[in-house]
């Protein structure tokens, strides 16, 4: 398969699973090994379509965005989601700047991924199955305390399969978040998580690019952020009326089908 048809499935894969439960990274991991596409080179272009996905995110809350960050100088509530923010990204910063090769070299396998989508699986299903009231109900409301259980949380998404997005959402739940405002949260909380961890990757693989390779990294990043986009919005309207059980069952099926493979 040539270049460009890698970076079409590639651009479309991460757009469809970064805003879902179900793992972009796994994801990712499996399509390389299922298209012969494996190594520095692959893992750049994985970190560099990521950056499509997180500029869906900044796109679809332009608005929002905006006005959390001239609110800064003026408007308390402003400063204060910031900070939550921050509280939430700090936890999982530090230890993927401390494990981050280990990480790449030990569990960027089909195997692991395998695994981390059947660990995620049961988290989902555990944290359906808890009677879990609501006591905050938009994101930016979220207190220090329920973004630190969020940003805890998050740290068990550094084991690729497991989703970044499953384990903030979840984490928002147990911590009294509605459906919305958790997922709402995942998805502000992504900005600064993926943005550190796609710049730290491309600083790392940055002698890894090829001649040749821009218009394909170029067509992989605007498919991924199509893609996304509608994706978030999808997403919105499912957890309005919807469990996330469907995505538990999905995990599940696809992690005994890799382990079957591999």
């Amino acid at each position: 398969m040539s270049l460009m048809w890698i970076a079409i499935v590639l651009g479309i894969v991460e757009g469809l699973t970064e805003f879902l439960p179900i793992s972009s990274t796994g994801h990712l991991i499996l399509a390389g090994h299922a298209l012969g596409f494996t190594g520095p080179r692959a893992d750049l272009f994985e970190v560099f379509i990521q950056l499509g996905a997180i500029l869906a995110v900044v796109w679809e809350y332009r608005t929002r965005l905006m006005r959390a960050v001239t609110g800064l100088s003026s408007r308390a509530e402003a400063r204060r989601f910031a900070a939550a923010v921050a509280v939430a990204f700090l936890p999982a910063a530090a230890l993927g700047f401390l494990v981050h090769d280990w990480i790449e070299t030990a569990l960027f396998g089909p195997r692991t991924v395998a695994f981390a989508l059947l660990a995620g699986a049961f988290a989902i299903l555990l944290v359906e199955a808890l009677p879990l009231r609501p006591r905050t109900e938009e994101a930016e409301a979220i207190s220090w305390g329920q973004a630190l259980t969020v940003g805890l949380a998050q740290c068990v998404s550094l084991w690729p399969g497991f989703s970044r997005s499953a384990a903030t959402i979840l984490g928002g739940l147990s911590a009294g978040l509605s459906r919305r405002a958790a997922t709402e949260f995942s998805f502000f909380l992504a900005i600064p998580v993926m943005t550190a961890a796609s710049g730290l990757s491309l600083h790392k693989h940055r002698h890894d690019l090829q001649p040749g390779d821009g218009k394909a990294l170029a067509v992989a990043f605007v498919l991924s952020f199509l893609v996304a986009w509608a994706t978030i919005r999808w997403l919105l309207r499912y957890v309005a009326t919807h469990r996330f059980r469907p995505f538990a069952w999905y995990r599940i099926a696809l992690g005994l089908l890799v382990l079957w493979v591999f």
